[in-house]
């Protein structure tokens, strides 16, 4: 697992006091921590990768060994992005609208095409999609080959009104 260390102390204060199968196979796995802190990392299996993330995932995923996972660390994602280390993504989209929030993608994130691997509905209403990079991006457009009579009306109009404003 890999974590930004917000996430990491939200999940260091709650996994390893749970007995379930699920905590016990994140108590288990090792732990990457993003951090620029000198507090310790007490979690069972937690190493410190430095405050150069970035480098410490690229030496990480030239290793032997599974797949890196990352939940929430929000920062520490958009810095992945921007330097295109993201292979994978599972997004979870709730049925619920809070208004503003954190981004996941923003404007230094690294352009990428997606192909969907797969998705699913919970029975909650939450939908799990899984995602692969898929080279680069591929743009398409609903332009008609010849405009409609409507069509060439309407972009009549807007030059119309943009001659005005003038």
């Amino acid at each position: 697992m890999l974590l930004g260390r917000k996430t990491y102390d939200i999940f260091a204060a709650h996994w390893p006091h749970q007995t379930d199968a699920f905590a016990d196979t994140l108590n288990a796995m090792p732990k990457y921590v993003a951090t620029r802190s000198p507090r310790p990392l007490d979690w069972t299996n937690s190493h410190a990768i430095g405050p150069d993330a970035v480098s410490a995932v690229r030496a990480l995923k030239a290793e032997e060994g599974p797949d890196l996972l990352t939940q929430g660390s929000s920062g520490l994602i958009q810095s992945l992005l921007k330097a295109d280390l993201v292979d994978q993504f599972t997004l979870l989209v709730f049925p619920l609208v809070l208004g503003r929030g954190k981004r996941l993608f923003h404007g230094e994130a690294a352009p990428a095409g997606l192909q969907l691997l797969g998705s699913r509905t919970t029975d909650p209403g939450v939908v799990v999609a899984c995602y692969e990079r898929a080279g680069e991006v591929s743009s398409g457009s609903f332009a008609m080959e010849t405009p409609s009579e409507d069509e060439v009306k309407r972009r009549a109009d807007i030059n119309g009104e943009q001659e005005l404003s003038r």
